[in-house]
């Protein structure tokens, strides 16, 4: 007979490759959780995973198990599930993936009203200037800015949202308002730092400055950062010119729009859980809440309202 408890630990470990990690989600010290990973292969009298300085990757004989181990973790969600709905109250956890920029000016106010409806639910709110990583069980939920394909996730596009560009008043009274692209070059500008755009989707100025001048134009940027609200608050304080989403500019009365008829851009936001977790009660109800949401601020995220719809 297998442990369920060998079975969650050999899970853990392959869902995130590293030791001391898995170690930390299941509230083990990396030793104890060393000796069960190994006292189970001895009990299988298999292999199953490969250890290298790079982590713990999964043997032929561990990818097979694999399979079998999601199936029961899925079977063990589906019948806490059935368990809990007799009660007829939601309740419990969830882990909630987003864009920082997002996160921060868009679903942390709404989530402020789904957590007045719902005071048995908590949710954890990652709102970080990077991927999440589903498959290693970052969260429950995520919001991305590039659809996602890989097999056993379900996928839908949560809402389109325009960027257009911003100065502050102060910036242009002192430097002088663009009228064309390539002035562009003759301006200062804020954006992120190249080599650590997290998707492809953030890469819009310099290519924006090439189109217009045929061959790339010089572009001075006085400020970088991988942060979004961080190009925003410099923006605000007069750093330079930056494409900010209108979601997040069209409130800052000290931000003025610049070329808003040469330069809007447009982006999309998709919705995304694996299989298992998107049946939980709880993980459907921020879902459709979200979903909700993302209709009703058509407006607002195309920077054609300043006011964000609470559901």
């Amino acid at each position: 007979m297998l442990d369920w408890q060998d079975i969650q630990i050999f899970l853990e470990v392959a869902r995130c490759e590293r030791l001391t990690d898995a170690a930390r989600r299941l509230g083990l010290d990396h030793s104890t959780l060393s000796r069960r990973v190994r006292r189970f292969e001895t009990q299988l009298n298999t292999q199953l995973f490969e250890r290298s300085t790079r982590g713990y990757r999964l043997t032929e004989a561990g990818q097979r198990l694999l399979g079998h181990a999601e199936e029961m973790a899925r079977h063990a969600i589906d019948a806490r599930e059935t368990l809990a709905d007799q009660n007829h109250q939601v309740s419990g956890q969830i882990r909630l993936g987003v864009t920082e920029g997002f996160g921060t000016w868009v679903i942390a106010p709404l989530l402020a009203a789904f957590c007045e409806r719902h005071p048995g639910i908590t949710v954890d709110l990652l709102a970080l200037p990077r991927m999440i990583n589903l498959s290693r069980h970052e969260a429950d939920l995520a919001i991305t800015l590039d659809r996602p394909t890989s097999q056993g996730l379900v996928v839908s596009r949560l809402c389109d949202y325009a960027l257009r560009l911003y100065g502050s008043q102060g910036y242009l009274q002192r430097h002088g308002t663009p009228r064309s692209l390539a002035d562009l070059s003759h301006h200062r500008l804020i954006g992120y730092v190249d080599d650590l755009i997290f998707s492809e989707q953030l890469n819009y100025l310099v290519p924006l400055l090439g189109a217009e001048s045929g061959h790339g134009a010089p572009a001075h940027f006085s400020l970088r950062s991988t942060s979004v609200s961080t190009q925003c608050s410099a923006t605000r304080h007069g750093a330079g010119l930056a494409i900010l989403p209108c979601f997040m500019a069209s409130g800052c009365k000290d931000l003025v729009g610049v070329l808003n008829d040469k330069v809007e851009i447009h982006r999309q936001f998709w919705i995304v859980s694996r299989q298992e977790q998107r049946q939980l009660a709880r993980v459907r109800l921020l879902w459709e809440f979200l979903r909700d949401a993302g209709e009703r601020n058509r407006e607002f995220l195309m920077g054609e309202s300043a006011e964000l719809v609470v559901p």
